[in-house]
């Protein structure tokens, strides 16, 4: 079977890569994949049409600012699929970018299509579940309330859980090894800078964290930062920190494999104290080590107007939306300011408790069952293929 598979940005290629490994432990058939994906994937089997980094943006401004080369390699994955006349094609999440190839293929054939991570039209937008019921035949939802947006428009939905809640925490071994290593004492208190993977969202954020840096630690001198690179920003956050007045902890992924790079990740999130963190699923890989945090985004000028125009939701954080509690600290757009988030985090650090209830509730509410969210999302999209008769 040949499937071909379209995710834009690292969350994605996670997901994809989880997906593709079981999909190969559960189908009694050849799988030919195909398709654009990051590292993960990768090593799963895919040869990526491009790099993922190519259309790996956010934000109005930088889409427009990106728009014709972002054209370009929409036409580009459109062409391929045309050409290699796939069983099914998966999307994940990206809808800026997948959505447009799903909508452009099914103009020129039929080809089953699966997208992964349904859009937060219960955020913003909801007339978007009903344009997707032109091109878009089954969805794997992350969230455990996001089928009866999809299924009241025509949309067959499946919730498979959030991969978050199936990752174990690491062993108090290697977390109490990584401190000895960068010499982190008990009376230490060590906060993650998590800037997001995108050089967009990086560069807006670290003049930022760098003010808070400075706010933090001339407040309590036993506090130490460390940052976890993406290494799609990694070259970016080292030219950055050389012109900060703090001294940083940068890990990176130099000499790791991807997966290694994965679980050194979350051991320095569960060596830290508390993070703060760009909006979005790290929130999630933070709750999942027990991590509290604080959350700070800003956006350029035009995606701030439609953000605060449309948005439908009370806050951005995951956790918050789960739980269905504010328990923790957002400072978005132009609130995103830095003596706001120092107090924040110096005050999230004195009183974790409440925080950490609700995290435990959301990974709680984030499992489908006794399976993990890998196995769940393939069987779900074996199940759509056997009952359109592609099996």
């Amino acid at each position: 079977m040949k499937v071909y598979l379209v995710a834009g940005e690292p969350s994605g290629d996670k997901l994809g890569a989880a997906l593709m490994a079981e999909l190969k432990n559960f189908a009694t058939f050849d799988l030919d994949y195909s398709g654009v994906g990051g590292p993960l994937m990768e090593d799963q089997g895919l040869a990526s049409l491009f790099p993922i980094d190519d259309i790996a943006v956010i934000g109005i401004g930088e889409i427009l600012a990106k728009y014709n080369f972002l054209k370009e390699r929409i036409d580009n994955t459109v062409d391929d699929i045309l050409r290699l006349k796939p069983d099914v094609l998966i999307t994940i999440d990206a809808p800026e970018f997948s959505l447009r190839v799903a909508r452009m293929v099914r103009k020129k054939i039929f080809v089953n299509t699966i997208h992964y991570v349904a859009p937060t039209v219960w955020a913003w937008r909801p007339k978007r579940a009903k344009k997707m019921s032109n091109y878009i035949d089954h969805i794997l939802a992350l969230f455990p309330f996001e089928p009866p947006y999809m299924k009241r428009e025509g949309i067959s939905c499946d919730f498979v859980g959030h991969p978050v809640a199936d990752e174990k925490l690491p062993d108090r071994r290697l977390v109490n090894k990584f401190r000895k290593q960068y010499k982190i004492s008990e009376n230490d208190t060590l906060v993650a800078f998590l800037p997001g993977s995108r050089h967009s969202e990086v560069s807006r954020l670290m003049p930022i964290f760098d003010t808070v840096s400075s706010d933090l630690t001339s407040q309590r001198s036993n506090i130490k930062i460390v940052i976890v690179a993406a290494p799609s920003v990694k070259k970016l956050l080292e030219e950055t920190l050389q012109k900060w007045a703090s001294n940083v902890i940068l890990v990176t992924n130099d000499d790791l494999s991807n997966n290694e790079f994965q679980k050194l990740k979350r051991i320095v999130f569960a060596s830290c104290d508390i993070a703060l963190a760009a909006s979005g699923t790290v929130s999630l890989e933070l709750a999942s080590t027990k991590t509290p945090m604080v959350i700070a985004y800003d956006m350029g000028f035009l995606s701030r107007i439609v953000f605060w125009l449309f948005i439908r939701v009370n806050s951005v954080n995951l956790v918050n939306l789960i739980s269905d509690q504010i328990t923790i600290p957002e400072f978005i757009g132009n609130n995103c300011k830095p003596d706001k988030i120092s107090q924040a985090l110096l005050n999230e650090l004195d009183y974790p408790s409440t925080q950490k209830a609700a995290m435990q509730r959301s990974l709680d509410l984030l499992r489908a069952g006794d399976v993990s969210s890998g196995v769940a999302a393939a069987n779900s999209v074996l199940d759509f293929l056997r009952a359109q008769e592609k099996l």
